[in-house]
């Protein structure tokens, strides 16, 4: 990981994290704002399997790395290429009897597009204006 990559870095958790919590609360799962402990928790519980995808994918596709930070249109491929992996890690993880939610099928097809789009406009605005 290049040492100029980390906000980069910071910025694609906290977008994983906003994504998942907009979908909760499209689904009446937790409200806006989170409403205690429990519903900080079900975020995160639900966000978990795509952070440790994310975790695993970023470094090896390469979304921390030098080339990364140069512009948008090197750093917007590397977030969409890295999500594509994470996410079906992610969905993979969910899919075992040991995560709670299940793989239903337009499930997968929102994460995979719109977090790939989340993901995206987020670099293209940290290459333009971070």
């Amino acid at each position: 990981m290049d040492a100029d990559a980390l906000p980069l870095a910071v910025g694609d958790l906290v977008v994983i994290l906003l994504f998942v919590y907009v979908g909760t609360i499209n689904h009446d799962a937790v409200g806006f704002p989170p409403a205690g402990v429990d519903a900080v928790a079900y975020v995160v519980g639900v966000a978990v399997p795509f952070l440790v995808g994310w975790v695993v994918a970023a470094p090896l596709v390469g979304a921390y790395s030098a080339g990364a930070v140069e512009s948008a249109k090197a750093s917007v491929p590397l977030a969409v290429r890295s999500w594509i992996p994470a996410a079906v890690i992610g969905l993979l993880i969910r899919a075992t009897p040991w995560v709670d939610g299940g793989v239903a099928p337009t499930f997968a097809v929102v994460m995979l597009v719109v977090g790939s789009v989340c993901l995206g406009v987020w670099r293209y605005v940290a290459a333009r204006f971070v």
